[in-house]
């Protein structure tokens, strides 16, 4: 499926939830459809599903966002991140609520106004999973 695109750049503030801020971006500007291209930032906290854990992870900063990736529906966000501890040693998994910017999160969206996310439950997996439509097709 192809899609024309748009970006969208924003820095969040100190203190600011990732994971929250991104969502509201998008029920905000009622956003249809939307993927991280990339982010830049340091976290004082980050929270996180470690792969293969039911539960979450609490970190302590201070954290150097190495990446994060994703896509943004309207129904919530599936987004992973990997970040740096002082010493280099990285961590990443699934990014819950509680990703606390320290210093800035630079992040820059990519906005797919001809394509519709939305999250559907899913017997395989057990979770809600991305389901894409088109309401325009578009040929390349």
């Amino acid at each position: 499926m192809y899609s024309s695109i748009t970006s969208l750049s924003l820095r969040l503030q100190p203190g600011d939830d990732i994971r929250n801020s991104l969502s509201r971006l998008l029920l905000d500007r009622e956003l249809p459809a939307a993927c991280v291209l990339s982010c830049a930032g340091c976290l004082s906290r980050a929270a996180l599903r470690l792969a293969g854990n039911g539960g979450g992870t609490i970190i302590e900063g201070p954290l150097e966002i190495v990446s994060l990736s994703g896509t943004l529906s309207p129904q919530g966000p599936h987004l992973h991140i990997a970040f740096a501890d002082s010493i280099g040693r990285v961590l990443g998994g699934h990014l819950l609520d509680g990703c606390i910017v320290l210093t800035t999160a630079e992040i820059v969206l990519a906005i797919l106004p001809d394509v519709r996310f939305s999250r559907r439950h899913d017997a395989a997996t057990g979770y809600a999973e991305l389901v894409i439509t088109s309401p325009v097709e578009v040929t390349p």
